[in-house]
C-alpha cells in the first residue's frame, strides 16, 4: 500500500481565504463600532447638565445612548 501526498493539500483554497478575510472584516467593524461608542460616551460625558437637558437627555442615559445610537431614549408622547 502506498500513500502519495500532493502539494494541493498544502494550499489555501479561495473559500478558506474568503472565510478568513470575512472574519477579519467582521472583527474590524466590531472594533470600529466599539471605538465610536467610546467616543460618543466621552463626548456626552464632557457636556454640562444644562447642555444635556438641551438635547433632551440626562447623565444617567449616556451609557444607553452610546450602546443604542439609533434609538431615542425618550418615550413617545
Amino acid at each position: 500500500m502506498s500513500i502519495t501526498y500532493g502539494a494541493t493539500g498544502l494550499r489555501w483554497t479561495a473559500t478558506r481565504r474568503r472565510y478568513v478575510s470575512h472574519g477579519f472584516r467582521q472583527y474590524w467593524r466590531a472594533f470600529q463600532q466599539w471605538r465610536r461608542r467610546g467616543r460618543l460616551r466621552a463626548d456626552l460625558s464632557n457636556l454640562s447638565d444644562r447642555e444635556l437637558m438641551d438635547i433632551g437627555t440626562t447623565r444617567g442615559e449616556i451609557d444607553y445612548i452610546a450602546a443604542h445610537p439609533g434609538l431615542d431614549p425618550r418615550p413617545i408622547r
